[in-house]
């Protein structure tokens, strides 16, 4: 059904919701603000952080300060500490490789991150290419025109992509390259943010489905 398949990473994933979440509280502390609520903190996760903490009332440079506080946190931490593997993730990656469906990571998370995660859990070698946010360029949309561009440099068929996601900034991304795509309702979005995508997943053993035969279920209405 698609020629190469794009993963986001923290909600579709891995949720590093253990780890993120502390470091969050422990970056807005260290400017005096009193952090969101827990439950509004958890939907940070996903999108750019420098675009979150303007959007809680930072300027562009307390931003960017902020992001590179949250980076060292995470450096010191360790960026595979409190990472979870989303149950039957793992198998769907697996299945899709023996399947020879090239697959690659297009993710807001810093690709030094993502890469530690996938090394740590031994799923690098599933993807064709790995890619994450470069310092710069952290919309989703760079992400996956990056993915998309290495892919097609090892070889791989990228007319047919379709993105695996969980929040409406992957479908905003992959509109601007026409990509479909398939809204993981596991992760941190809303129901509502899945409304655009193409079809839904409620689980991994849902997903795969869709990924490697010839007919999807019931798209989204």
């Amino acid at each position: 059904m698609y020629s190469c398949i794009l993963w986001d990473v923290d909600g579709t994933i891995a949720d590093a919701s253990a780890g993120i979440l502390p470091r969050l509280i422990e970056v807005f502390g260290s400017y005096g603000m009193t952090p969101p609520p827990a439950e509004e903190l958890s939907h940070w996760i996903g999108p750019p952080m420098y675009e979150s903490f303007q959007r809680y009332g930072m300027d562009a440079d307390r931003a960017a300060d902020a992001v590179e506080r949250y980076r060292r946190l995470a450096a010191r931490d360790g960026y595979a500490a409190s990472v979870r593997i989303y149950p039957g993730v793992t198998e769907v990656l697996r299945a899709v490789a023996a399947a020879g469906i090239p697959q690659a990571t297009a993710s807001s998370k810093p690709e030094n991150q993502v890469v530690a995660i996938l090394d740590h859990y031994g799923l690098s070698g599933l993807f064709t290419a790995i890619v994450g946010a470069q310092p710069g360029a952290e919309d989703k949309a760079s992400a996956i025109g990056r993915a998309l561009e290495e892919l097609a440099a090892r070889g791989a068929d990228v007319t047919r992509p379709v993105l695996i996601g969980d929040r409406v900034h992957d479908i905003e991304g992959a509109a601007e390259y026409g990509i479909p795509v398939i809204f993981a309702e596991w992760g941190f979005g809303e129901p509502a943010e899945g409304a655009p995508a193409e079809y839904r997943a409620g689980s991994a053993e849902a997903l795969l489905p869709l990924l490697v035969t010839d007919r999807a279920s019931d798209p989204v209405s």
